[in-house]
């Protein structure tokens, strides 16, 4: 019988918190028709000719806001994740890779020769501009975890993680959960998926209606989003009289960009200028243990599922 195999993958992130690490990162993505649903030829001129000439700088500054010693704390985060699922599954072959950027898909494939492969897309959520990206590049048939949105042990190691900050922190009357956002047109499948973790979420810490929110962040260009976004939301809250927000974001695994800088800086300035005095980020599950023992379950039980 062939070993079990699990390749994690994450989205990516530049090398570097510099603007040419960021140019050669925004590139390889914004050149992902799974990304961006332009035509080629509309779309290629506008992102080499203005899109990496004005956005590198400013991206590169929000990633020296957030970089650690360590590097990419989504680097970070995905690579120590790979080696406690290794080290607490001996009888399992563990890799991780990146959509973009290194380590490539192709090379991490190539060390788990042999195995019996389980790929797992670390978005519980599923969506055509993530988890089918990462098909794109895998070998016909393959073994692939294209969402655990409802995952029992998901959803218990994420109620695990805000239990654990709010007995360290004290908790707020309204916890708000944030999902990063996607154009509304042909996302009725993500936006499902992302209500159903906040009411499993919700229903497992025991919050009543009027206790939390889900609301979609990072939204890009001028095309209509999933609503409610995020920073207006919290905004409305602080004018509205809430001293104190917990935010969440369940749709990360891995603390990123889009957790420690969109939210973690950004927002919760906005939230205290409009009034706020105490904004608390959650964690994501990074390294926690409830979650690396989800990892396991959730590659075993969807492996089954697909086999």
């Amino acid at each position: 019988m062939a070993a079990r195999g699990v390749l994690l993958v994450n989205l990516g992130t530049p090398s570097a918190p510099t603007p040419e690490a960021v140019r050669s990162y925004l590139a390889e993505f914004l050149s992902d028709p799974r990304v961006v649903r332009l035509p080629r030829f509309i779309w290629q001129p506008i992102l080499r000719g203005v899109v990496l000439r004005t956005r590198p700088a400013k991206s590169a500054e929000k990633y020296a806001a957030i970089w650690t010693p360590e590097g990419s704390p989504l680097a970070f985060h995905t690579r120590r994740q790979a080696e406690l699922l290794q080290s607490n599954f001996p009888g399992m072959r563990v890799q991780y890779a990146m959509r973009y950027g290194e380590p490539a898909i192709g090379p991490a494939l190539e060390r788990l020769k042999g195995c019996e492969v389980t790929v797992l897309p670390l978005y519980p959520q599923y969506s055509e501009s993530t988890t089918e990206s990462v098909v794109d590049l895998l070998p016909r048939g393959a073994c692939v975890v294209r969402d655990f949105h409802d995952h029992a042990a998901y959803i218990a190691a994420l109620a695990a993680n805000v239990r654990g900050h709010w007995a360290s922190h004290g908790r707020s009357p309204m916890l708000v959960m944030s999902f990063h956002g996607l154009p509304r047109r042909g996302a009725e499948r993500y936006e499902r998926q992302c209500h159903t973790t906040g009411l499993l979420l919700a229903a497992a810490l025991g919050l009543g209606e009027t206790q939390w929110k889900v609301t979609f962040q990072s939204r890009f260009g001028y095309a209509r989003w999933l609503e409610p976004y995020t920073e207006p939301t919290l905004v409305e809250l602080a004018r509205n009289g809430a001293a104190r927000l917990d935010v969440v974001c369940p749709g990360f695994v891995s603390d990123c960009l889009e957790t420690l800088e969109e939210i973690g800086i950004v927002a919760r300035r906005r939230f205290l200028e409009a009034g706020g005095r105490e904004f608390h980020l959650v964690a994501c599950l990074n390294e926690s243990a409830p979650w690396i023992g989800a990892l396991e379950l959730i590659a075993r039980s969807r492996a089954e599922a697909t086999g």
